[in-house]
């Protein structure tokens, strides 16, 4: 039998619709290394800092309808991504659940809080400065959120604190759900899952 240490925490999703095809590889124990192509170079940029920051090796390769905007493939990105989370974790035995951080960027200030609780519910709090950064507006973010949270069945809050810079602002979002995703899917030593339910 595999100890908790030796099991493989990794998924692969794919999706297609009349929109979308997205094909998403996730291992929760990895390096950081991300590869991400879905046509919108900022989204792609964000993703690569949600790796790294979170020391997921990440995958993604997305074909969306973006001659219509780019609202579909950040969407059922986050979907895929989502899915992706909620299966490598697996049974949740041994990881720690909850995760927070207060983490700044430049002027940016952001505070994420987060619950592998097995009930999807995104709690948003922010207002950016501009409609768009690169080639993506920023009422995108909600998007990739909400999609994120609900498939992955995670309860999570976003508040951004302050912040002028718009670019500074998204880039914090992406970062403070990484490094509380590192908190709450690291293992603790332990082989329960961590609820008194017995289930997560």
């Amino acid at each position: 039998m595999l100890s908790l240490l030796e099991e493989s925490r990794k998924a692969v999703v794919e999706r297609k619709t009349g929109e979308t095809e997205i094909r998403v590889a996730l291992n929760l124990d990895g390096q950081g290394a991300v590869r991400c192509s879905t046509g919108v170079g900022f989204f792609d940029h964000m993703i690569d800092l949600l790796g790294r920051h979170a020391g997921f090796d990440i995958e993604i390769e997305a074909r969306g309808d973006l001659g219509v905007d780019a609202h579909h493939t950040v969407e059922d990105a986050g979907i895929c991504l989502g899915r992706a989370v909620k299966e490598a974790l697996g049974e949740k035995k041994g990881v720690n659940r909850y995760g927070h951080v207060i983490l700044p960027m430049d002027e940016a200030l952001v505070m994420v809080a987060l619950d592998l609780s097995g009930r999807g519910h995104l709690a948003l709090e922010a207002c950016f400065q501009s409609a768009r950064v690169g080639d993506m507006d920023t009422e995108l973010v909600e998007e990739f959120l909400r999609s994120f949270a609900l498939n992955g069945e995670i309860t999570l809050h976003v508040r951004l604190l302050a912040g002028r810079n718009t670019h500074h602002m998204v880039e914090a979002v992406f970062k403070g759900l990484a490094r509380a995703l590192k908190a709450a899917a690291a293992r603790s030593g332990g082989g329960e899952v961590p609820s008194t339910k017995g289930v997560l």
